[in-house]
């Protein structure tokens, strides 16, 4: 009974010196279209991960899902590993798929709402070797070009309306 309880005391001190990690900041870096199959289009996303921790963030697996109006429009994941340097960020690519329906649903709603912001979202986790999955999730607004607008009005902007 001494002896597990010493050891349940011994866990609970490892975690307690275990570092507090924060989520990494993850943006939007690009889209690049690779191919249509069949009712599906794949695209090349590239997601900025950003590490505000002292520690190296190493991954091992990566699953994402882009939102707009608060419906999911695309999800991929991607058993590429890599590591983001402590306070650092790095590029992370991966493929994703869109359904042709649910784009096709999400582009008649955004255009019925004619002139209004689009809120996008970003969610989902990178997998780690050491502690499991490290979620993230990141959000802002997009602004679809009017005639008469100009290039600032029409910017990716962060859920404070800064432009990115």
């Amino acid at each position: 009974m001494t002896a597990a309880l010493l050891a349940v005391a011994m866990l609970l001190a490892a975690c307690a010196i275990l570092p507090a990690i924060d989520p990494p900041r993850v943006t939007l870096a690009g889209i690049e279209s690779v191919a249509f199959e069949g009712m599906e289009l794949r695209m090349l996303v590239k997601l900025r991960v950003q590490n505000p921790n002292g520690v190296a963030l190493d991954y091992d697996g990566i699953d994402v899902q882009l939102s707009l109006q608060g419906k999911g429009v695309a999800r991929g994941v991607s058993d590429e590993r890599g590591s983001v340097p402590r306070y650092g960020e790095a590029i992370v690519a991966l493929p994703v798929t869109i359904s042709l329906m649910d784009l096709g649903r999400q582009a008649l709603s955004i255009f019925k709402g004619a002139g209004g912001p689009i809120h996008y979202a970003i969610e989902g986790k990178l997998g780690s070797p050491l502690l499991g999955a490290t979620r993230f999730h990141s959000q802002g607004e997009l602004a679809l070009p009017l005639p008469g607008m100009s290039a600032d009005d029409a910017a990716v902007r962060d859920p404070e309306g800064n432009p990115l």
